[in-house]
């Protein structure tokens, strides 16, 4: 699944916790200000709509380091659209068992930011469009282990190192802004996408449409939402519309 030329693609987010389907502020254990139970449904709910494409986060492996194979399956099984996934890979083996399963394309942070060979690796055997380097950021500063340590490197500098050893996208999230619903920074995208040799998909804060037309401006080529279709401030069908970019 590669990214198509002009296209802003919307994705909705499905993060998992506990065999739920969640939404929390920041990230943070025990902020969950929605608790949703039988995650499958809904991310066929979504597909229903019109998604091309499920973004699911399992916040267990993320947070525990536990696996959600089952439940990941049981969600691979009851749609038709490719899943987006990331959480709590830490292993260059248990990338590739979701490869193998099915998941189109696996999203790496903390593993990859480390050891960037295993992005080579991972790439080398199952093609670059597979696999997502995910750059968090906080307060200009890439963060990892579930935005627990920062490291000295801005997006920007390790988007170009990723963009050589075997990335094909990187998802993007403004932790300062994620799960707040009150909107994102433009600057920090613009200035990564510019600077990025592969495609950008932006996370974090994502809260009205207005939203949506701000970030077709910039260039990326995707758009994970989660909190606001939750909360109702944005309706997918509608934000569905605003997927071709304009510059």
């Amino acid at each position: 699944m590669s990214f198509e030329e002009g296209k802003m693609q919307i994705m909705p987010a499905v993060d998992i916790k506990n065999g739920k389907c969640v939404q929390l502020v920041q990230g943070k254990p025990g902020s969950e200000q929605v608790i949703i139970d039988n995650p499958e449904e809904v991310a066929k709910k979504w597909e229903d709509i019109g998604a091309e494409v499920v973004h699911v986060i399992d916040l267990d492996g993320t947070i525990d380091g536990k696996s959600n194979l089952p439940l990941i399956k049981k969600i691979y099984d009851n749609v038709s659209v490719p899943i987006q996934l990331g959480g709590g890979i830490r292993s260059v083996e248990y990338a590739g068992k979701l490869l193998d399963i099915g998941i189109e394309r696996v999203i790496i942070g903390t593993m990859g930011i480390k050891h960037p060979e295993t992005i080579s690796e991972l790439s080398d055997e199952y093609d670059k469009d597979r696999i997502m380097i995910s750059l968090d950021s906080k307060d200009s500063k890439v963060v990892i282990k579930g935005w627990q340590e920062k490291i000295d490197k801005s997006p920007v500098e390790l988007s170009k190192e990723f963009a050589n050893n075997g990335a094909g996208s990187i998802l993007f999230t403004n932790v300062d802004v994620e799960g707040l619903l009150g909107g994102f920074y433009t600057d920090p995208v613009v200035d990564l996408v510019k600077s990025s040799p592969i495609p950008v998909v932006y996370s974090g804060g994502v809260s009205s449409i207005d939203d949506l037309k701000q970030l077709q401006k910039t260039g990326v080529k995707g758009v994970v939402i989660g909190s606001a279709l939750y909360k109702n401030k944005i309706d997918l069908k509608e934000a569905l519309n605003y997927q071709d970019i304009k510059l």
